[in-house]
């Protein structure tokens, strides 16, 4: 009786190893053999490992007749000669035993066990396989598309991926049919069943498709320092060369970026500086600032915050859309930074913007400084239009400060 070939809608497609297997089957038919005997003692249940074939042998010690003590154990010697003739006495009698003589209730208690054991196998193999993947990039095809999530097949196993929508990149469309990339970020059990997640959002993500990019970080002549993302508008990543030789900025933007254009490309357009990492913190957060032109930097490492000084044509570069690039260059280098704009007129009085905390609120104060305005003329010099464009105030606010603002420097004339 081949019982892995009747079995085999069971097993087919699942990544359980053949010995796993034989296990298995052992262990539900000896169960089996326990409800009918009693125990297994005596009992061999050998699982052919290259056919599946599968015997069940029940061994007793031949007695004389009518000295049978132990039924479990021991066989009278008619009894053993009717199974092979030339039994004796002493020796040990191996009766075979058939699958139908566990009747048909039995049998089919058996294959229930033996299917609901399979997939529990097969959830552990999957649950494992993933974990030990978490970090890797994985390929798949887009299965099905849910309101939260969206379900792909990986490309080299079959088995089923979850991309959350709050994993994926604000300007991904995805169809189905579609073949999408991302990072195994995490496995967690859902309901009993492994749920492997994918993330495209993950810097993670940006790390894994660099290392593919650029032959000097899988080597490790190259290592990715740190990665701070908006994903699907601007990342920050700071790199370090361990070979003097190496030049590792250039290296990962490749010539002409023919090595980051991919994955720009990739990641939906996603701006990608790269930054040359040190131990220099003030020369750090002027290369983190880039595209801007820093003229000096003033740290306070104590309070891990820095003053950067900018001509007025470098401030809206240094905040960038959005505030983007003073929010990541922060987070790059794990400094408060805020943007001063340089006077261009010394011999004009100016007032600092904490001096009016008395009649504008501190979290105005903190919006104007984060557009680089720090001064009652530095916001002065900016137009209504360009106030309400560049920061998130409202546009009474920004008359109400502007108002403030201007009745002060009257006063004073």
């Amino acid at each position: 009786m081949n019982l892995v070939d009747s079995f085999s809608e069971f097993k087919a497609g699942k990544n359980i190893d053949r010995p796993t297997m034989v296990r298995v089957l052992e262990d539900v038919f000896r169960t089996l053999i326990r409800k009918k005997y009693g125990d297994d003692d005596n009992f061999d249940v050998i699982v052919n490992t290259q056919n599946g074939d599968l015997e069940m042998w029940r061994v007793r010690e031949i007695v004389s007749d009518g000295e049978v003590t132990d039924e479990r154990s021991q066989i009278s010697e008619s009894e053993a000669q009717a199974i092979e003739a030339d039994y004796e006495v002493g020796e040990e009698c191996y009766e075979q035993l058939t699958l139908e003589e566990f009747g048909r209730r039995a049998i089919m208690a058996a294959r229930q066990t033996l299917i609901s054991r399979i997939m529990e196998l097969e959830k552990d193999e999957v649950y494992k396989r993933y974990m030990d993947r978490v970090g890797d990039i994985v390929l798949g095809e887009v299965h099905q598309i849910l309101k939260r999530e969206i379900l792909v097949l990986d490309d080299a196993t079959g088995n089923e991926l979850i991309l959350p929508r709050n994993e994926a990149i604000r300007a991904d469309f995805f169809r189905k049919g579609d073949m999408v990339k991302g990072v195994i970020k995490r496995v967690e059990m859902r309901n009993n069943n492994p749920a492997v997640i994918i993330s495209r959002t993950d810097s993670m993500f940006l790390e894994k498709l660099m290392e593919q990019e650029v032959p000097e970080i899988e080597d490790g002549l190259i290592t990715i320092k740190k990665i701070e993302r908006i994903p699907g508008e601007r990342a920050k990543v700071a790199v370090e060369s361990y070979d003097d030789r190496i030049d590792p900025v250039g290296a990962c933007v490749g010539m002409k970026g023919s090595r980051i254009h991919g994955i720009v490309r990739e990641l939906k357009n996603e701006n990608i500086d790269i930054v040359n990492y040190t131990n220099n913190n003030t020369l750090f957060i002027q290369r983190s600032l880039t595209p801007a032109k820093v003229s000096s930097i003033s740290l306070d490492d104590e309070k891990m915050k820095a003053s950067v000084f900018l001509q007025p044509d470098q401030v809206s570069l240094a905040i960038g859309k959005g505030g983007s690039n003073i929010k990541l260059a922060s987070r790059l280098t794990g400094y408060e930074i805020d943007v001063y704009r340089e006077n261009d007129d010394l011999e004009l009085e100016d007032i600092d913007l904490d001096e009016f905390n008395d009649e504008i609120e501190d979290w105005i104060i903190d919006e104007l400084k984060n557009i680089g305005c720090d001064t009652a003329r530095s916001v002065l010099a900016l137009s209504r239009t360009e106030l309400v464009r560049r920061s998130d105030l409202e546009e009474e606010t920004i008359d109400d400060v502007l108002k403030i603002l201007k009745a002060e420097f009257e006063e004073e004339e």
